[in-house]
């Protein structure tokens, strides 16, 4: 797991620091201080970067056939079995959403509302979206180190006075794939589909069934099918 340690450093980190505020306030008065600034302009960014944890993970594992079907294989996997245990958690502890927590709990608190957005009611520990967000991302980590290794791995000449080191390509890509992960979670705060508890156990569960999946690789990859991939047209 080594191409993904940055993005697994900054994961614990972010972990840790949401744990700690979780143990000092309560879920409500942190959602409200998370959820106090809208725009119009974040409104239709999170409204719809949302949407990236239902649909999008499924066009990458058609896409991934093109690349090595053995990653294809391991995201669906990774997907519909994170999905499976945020389901099974989701029925065990059965809380309420943000909408059904205030209007019972605090009914004078208006929720910032975002045009075109249902609010869910319940179901809410732990979030699904954010399980996928992190299931999607972590796994493009190991992919697209593996895909650019052998460019960033080469070193540029020294005459031209810049060298490109392994080191600096794998924490760019680790840096993108981890701020989007966060942003996918953030959004579902933003949105008031979840408290930030629910991003807390959603991040566990993405990161954790993603990881414990990965152990396999070494293995998998030694096998026909992980390198299958389907030809382009005119490729032989």
């Amino acid at each position: 797991m080594k191409h993904a340690k940055p993005f697994l450093i900054l994961s614990a980190l972010l972990l840790i620091t949401l744990g700690v505020v979780l143990m000092m306030y309560d879920k409500a008065q942190l959602h409200l201080a998370m959820n106090a600034y809208h725009s119009p302009m974040l409104d239709l960014f999170f409204r719809h970067f949302t949407c990236v944890g239902e649909w999008v993970p499924y066009v990458i594992v058609v896409g991934l056939l093109f690349y090595k079907a053995g990653w294809a294989v391991f995201l669906l996997v990774d997907v519909l079995l994170s999905g499976l245990f945020v389901q099974i958690a989701k029925h065990i502890f059965n809380t309420d959403r943000p909408y059904m927590y205030f209007a019972q709990n605090m009914p004078d608190v208006q929720l910032p509302l975002v045009e075109g957005v249902t609010l869910s009611r319940w179901f809410s520990f732990p979030s699904g979206h954010t399980a996928t967000f992190f299931v999607l991302f972590l796994t493009l980590t190991f992919v697209l180190t593996e895909m650019t290794k052998p460019t960033y791995d080469v070193a540029v000449s020294p005459r031209n006075g810049s060298t490109i080191h392994s080191r600096l390509g794998m924490l760019i890509i680790n840096l993108i794939c981890f701020l989007f992960a966060v942003l996918g979670a953030y959004s579902r705060i933003y949105l008031s589909q979840h408290f930030a508890e629910d991003i807390f156990g959603g991040m566990i569960v993405g990161i954790v069934t993603t990881c414990l999946l990965y152990i396999a690789v070494p293995s998998l990859q030694k096998k026909s099918f992980w390198d299958w991939r389907v030809k382009k047209t005119g490729e032989k």
